[in-house]
């Protein structure tokens, strides 16, 4: 089987979102055990239902709010101490904030802690633990779901877009420091996705995005958990340090 993932365990956060749903049944097809994280149980529950139908695999969850840092800081370890050694982690959870257009000069403080813990300080502390145990093993994965915002910014939203930069950063980091260790770390920046945050914008947000996509329309969560099932596999040892733009040709990079 190309890219099978057989005998390996990933850990997904956002677990409960379409990019994350999707995911977890690519790596149950591939062979892989699943563990995801998200911060509403009913949603975690839902969501294995349809895994469960799709894949006829039980996959495991742990409830966690990831804007909290300190249970952050722990999150990986007790997913390994629950369900044994992680060698994928996928830190797929991400906010956005609901107050649409907020200029710089308006943004809070409150406003910009919220986004950066869950988009930046969640994936930096679950990798941390991430790289000492998959050292250990001496093989590991560490994908990030980034975006097309830190490329090209997002008005209105320049907490979100930093933060989706400074992950695209912390993932060359990882690269580099952990690549004799191996571990690859890479990044998807996903363009325009149908996913929790895209359904709460308005039609005419919805349509004026799709008329800028060469494409002339939103992805998918399958589109997005093709990538990430690539550089989770042993067929991707060579690749580390990159970003793969999934976005119908919005952004070519």
């Amino acid at each position: 089987m190309l890219f099978s993932l057989e005998g390996l365990r990933g850990f997904i956060t956002g677990g409960a979102g379409g990019m994350g749903i999707r995911t977890a049944i690519a790596f149950a097809k591939q062979g892989a055990d699943v563990i995801i994280a998200d911060v509403r149980e009913d949603g975690i529950k839902s969501s294995l239902d349809i895994i469960k139908k799709e894949t006829g695999k039980t996959v495991d969850y742990i409830v966690c709010d990831l804007s909290n840092i300190e249970k952050t800081k722990t999150l990986f370890d007790e997913a390994e101490s629950k369900f044994g050694p992680i060698d994928i982690l996928v830190n797929n959870a991400g906010a956005i904030d609901p107050n649409h257009g907020t200029l710089l000069e308006n943004h809070t403080e409150e406003q910009l802690d919220r986004i950066m813990n869950v988009n930046f300080k969640a994936p930096f502390f679950l990798s941390k633990s991430a790289v000492k145990s998959m050292s250990r093993r001496g093989f590991g994965r560490i994908i990030n779901i980034s975006s097309i915002a830190a490329f090209k910014g997002e008005p209105g939203h320049a907490n979100y877009s930093a933060s989706k930069g400074a992950l695209l950063t912390l993932t060359k980091t990882i690269a580099i420091e952990y690549v004799k260790k191996g571990i690859t770390a890479n990044c998807i920046a996903p363009g325009a996705i149908e996913s929790r945050m895209t359904a709460a914008l308005t039609d005419a947000i919805k349509k004026e995005l799709e008329d800028a996509i060469p494409m002339g329309c939103m992805g998918n969560g399958d589109d997005i958990a093709a990538a990430v099932t690539y550089l989770a596999s042993k067929e991707a040892r060579y690749v580390t340090g990159q970003t793969i733009h999934v976005n119908g040709g919005w952004l070519i990079a």
